[in-house]
């Protein structure tokens, strides 16, 4: 079983500073932990919202050879939420379909996910999810799109990922 690499990036000003402990990226390890069959090996950043940051953070995982990198944080309206932006500016592919799944998701749950701009998209082999910053809503999101994670990390050449079953169920089509 082939060892999965994930890069798990925290955009936040206060959470970077230790003005308060990263629960969110915490929560994107343990839903990790819960998802994956593979040994996996994790590459953490806590970093402030700083697009120039989150962009060569996101270069770094991915040349480290990070199958998959998750981020929170930084998804909102406010002036400071860059992430969809550093994402967009360093993937060679966009993948439209997470942000807008994760967001009718979340919808079932807060009217506010609306102004949610979750995204993903693919720089080498390297897949990029954007989640929001709530632990709640990133396991609700993870849950709602990871089905289809494997079989894209397969597609742009990623390593094989094993999941358990019993907490998630993921697609791959019938060769």
């Amino acid at each position: 079983m082939d060892i999965i690499k994930v890069g798990i990036i925290t955009a936040s000003d206060r959470a970077s500073k230790g003005i308060y402990d990263d629960i969110s990226g915490v929560a994107i390890i343990d839903t990790m932990k819960d998802y994956l069959k593979n040994e996996f090996e994790q590459f953490y950043r806590c970093i402030p919202d700083e697009q120039d940051v989150i962009e060569k953070t996101i270069i770094e995982l991915q040349e480290l050879g990070c199958d998959l990198i998750v981020t929170t944080g930084g998804t909102g309206p406010a002036p400071r939420d860059v992430t969809p932006e550093a994402t967009e500016n360093v993937c060679e592919k966009m993948l439209p379909g997470f942000g807008e799944l994760m967001r009718q998701v979340s919808l079932q749950y807060v009217p506010t996910a609306i102004l949610s701009r979750q995204s993903a998209g693919i720089r080498g082999k390297s897949l990029i999810i954007n989640l929001p910053g709530k632990p709640k809503s990133i396991r609700e999101c993870l849950d709602a799109v990871f089905p289809a994670v494997p079989y894209c990390v397969d597609l742009i050449g990623g390593n094989y990922i094993e999941c358990n079953e019993e907490i998630i169920k993921v697609f791959r089509p019938k060769k």
